[in-house]
């Protein structure tokens, strides 16, 4: 069975940044897409970023310019890089593999 692995969560001051990392239990290139999903408490899960196999990138308007997704074939990762945090950005971050999701990982931007 796939699984999907997030690490790098935290509590990080308005302005920082940070790197969120996604290990999936079998080669990126096996997904046709790959994502970076969160949910704030209240409220419904949204797309954050997402990459397709041939790399075509889409980002919400929420986050567009603040944010990068990849990925690292060497290491078989796929990340999001985000700057310039916000309080809004609190949330759960959840990467996903196709139908594959995982557990998450908690972004709590405050000072």
């Amino acid at each position: 069975q796939v699984q999907v692995v997030e690490s790098g969560g935290g509590l990080v001051q308005p302005g920082g940044s940070l790197r969120l990392s996604c290990a999936p239990s079998r080669s990126l290139s096996s997904f046709k897409d790959m994502g970076w999903y969160r949910q704030a408490p209240g409220k419904e899960r949204e797309l954050v970023a997402s990459i397709s196999t041939l790399g075509r990138r889409n980002y919400a308007d929420s986050v567009a310019g603040r944010a990068t997704i990849y990925r690292d074939a060497v290491k078989n990762m796929l990340y999001l890089e985000m700057n310039s945090l916000k309080p809004e950005d609190t949330a759960v971050y959840y990467c996903q593999a196709d139908k594959t999701w995982g557990q998450g990982t908690q972004v709590t931007v405050s000072s």
